[in-house]
């Protein structure tokens, strides 16, 4: 349990919400943990009826910490990695998960969203999907998902470029279901909630198990993980993690492939 992960219930909702402002709620491996947590408590808990993810600050999550990052790069990383047992419970989850969004989701921040059932963003909400800019590849399953909401060219874009996608774009692509004012978020994403707890709880879940391929989702996320993993201490990750700290333009030119 980390203080920079709140968790609240009340009437059958589950508030899970990022408390790290100061680092622009920056995932580290102990948030993952309690994240993890959370998202395994909505689907055992029987008083749990929905689940809310949403961010204090200026922004949703800035994704993983990137210091974080550098050090796994470096051999330094630590003992045991609970990303995996957040995405998995994730995949897994039969409980309606809503996602209420504000300033930049980044990364693992934009992806999860891909397992949330009802998702609302703000006016100036921005997807970013920067694996590839730090020389690493899609995670949580993203890498079969984003195609299928958004089609193959669109998701290759988000990943390759990875520019930020603005709140009305990711509603039209279906990555999202509302735009909201910025002070309305919460409001309306709470509203929502009370509405999909009043819903009988049985058929919702069975209806959500139907609709996803929990067992296949895994399978993509291991393969995933994978493949991170080989990026994250390749050549080419040493060069992005570098110019980030540097904070110049990293040249992958001279870096080998392998």
């Amino acid at each position: 349990m980390t203080a920079e992960i709140r968790v609240d219930l009340s009437d059958g909702i589950l508030t899970i919400t990022l408390a790290r402002p100061d680092k622009k709620n920056a995932l580290t491996n102990e948030m993952y943990s309690t994240l993890a947590d959370a998202i395994e408590r909505a689907e055992h808990d029987g008083n749990v009826r929905v689940a809310l993810i949403q961010g204090d600050g200026d922004m949703f999550t800035a994704g993983n910490d990137v210091g974080e990052f550098a050090a796994i790069a470096s051999g330094k990383g630590p003992s045991e990695s609970h990303v995996h047992r957040f995405l998995h419970a994730l995949a897994k989850a039969t409980v309606p998960i809503i996602g209420a969004v504000h300033g930049k989701a980044v990364g693992v921040g934009a992806t999860m969203l891909l397992h949330c059932d009802y998702v609302l963003l703000t006016q100036d909400a921005e997807l970013i999907t920067p694996f590839i800019n730090l020389a690493l590849v899609p995670e949580a399953a993203s890498s079969y998902l984003l195609p299928l909401r958004v089609g193959h060219v669109r998701a290759f874009e988000m990943f390759a470029m990875g520019e930020p996608l603005n709140a009305q774009t990711a509603v039209a692509w279906g990555i999202a279901n509302k735009v909201c004012a910025n002070d309305e978020l919460r409001i309306d994403a709470r509203r929502m909630a009370e509405r999909i707890a009043a819903k009988p709880a049985g058929s919702l879940g069975a209806m959500k198990t139907l609709m996803r391929q929990a067992e296949m989702l895994v399978a993509q996320m291991d393969r995933e993980s994978a493949q991170f993993q080989e990026r994250l201490i390749s050549a080419e990750a040493r060069e992005a993690f570098a110019a980030f700290a540097e904070k110049r333009r990293p040249d992958f030119s001279k870096v080998a492939q392998h």
